[in-house]
């Protein structure tokens, strides 16, 4: 994770962003906090990157690679905006002790790609080239499942879908295409359905242990759907880091050894 320290929106480069309106750095540091003690509250391990000044963006750590079994594959960012977090996030890997590959095509970490089970859930459309699916395939040896996003507003595969556990997601159907929505349907028939206030509050854009799911305090009717499936949601308030289009996932690295 990436203390939020020069949290800003000073350009637009998704839908949600609006560099005319006000924004409250301290406030996105203290929702962000407030996050790190949920982890921490559940027994997870937290690690933090240093924040860089001139992006405010890294906070979305998320984005900043995909670390499956010891391996980084590393981000390669659409926008020039967001650019120098890659190597920034590079480099904390190598130096923690990832075996690091350098990203030959336009991805976005796990911002589009998700592990669940053995599959890759691998989303383009709008940042991650379908060439990187391919490349991170060959280098997890996990199929990747390539899934189409067609609403701006989930520009992100995680913004759209979250692993709940090795054999089960959230997911908000109308994000896909109709034949993306087909293969989830056939791979996850028991999946939590959201619905179009549980996505206009990013209330995908969340972490799964596998019981307990970190979600936005804004998406209610997905908390209740989760209770009924047998998952433990646990509400948080990062509606200020929503200004940038981020969630508790995008602010989430998940670090896999």
């Amino acid at each position: 994770m990436c203390r939020p320290t020069y949290f800003a929106v000073t350009y637009r480069i998704n839908p949600w962003m609006d560099p005319s309106a006000p924004y409250d750095t301290s406030l996105a540091i203290s929702q962000w906090e407030t996050l790190v003690q949920a982890y921490d509250q559940l027994g997870h391990k937290v690690e933090f990157i240093d924040p860089l000044p001139g992006l405010p963006d890294m906070v979305f750590a998320a984005n900043g690679g995909t670390v499956i079994d010891g391996k980084m594959y590393t981000a390669q960012f659409r926008h020039a905006e967001r650019a120098d977090e890659a190597p920034a996030y590079r480099d904390w890997a190598e130096r923690a002790g990832f075996e690091v590959q350098e990203a030959k095509h336009v991805n976005e970490g796990e911002g589009d790609l998700l592990l669940a089970g053995e599959f890759l859930l691998a989303g383009t459309g709008f940042r991650t080239a379908h060439a990187a699916h391919l490349e991170a395939q060959e280098l997890f040896g996990r199929p990747a499942i390539a899934l189409q996003l067609v609403d701006p507003r989930f520009y992100h595969l995680d913004t759209a879908l979250t692993v709940l556990s090795q054999n089960n997601i959230a997911y908000l159907p109308e994000a896909f295409s109709p034949g993306s929505q087909q293969i989830l349907r056939k791979l996850f028939p028991d999946a939590v359905i959201a619905n179009e206030e549980d996505g206009v509050v990013l209330g995908l854009n969340a972490v799964s242990d596998g019981h307990n799911v970190v979600l936005p305090v804004q998406a209610k009717h997905l908390q209740q759907a989760l209770k009924d499936s047998g998952y433990n949601p646990i509400p948080v308030d990062v509606s200020e880091l929503r200004l940038a289009g981020g969630g508790p996932k995008c602010c989430t690295l998940e670090l896999r050894s």
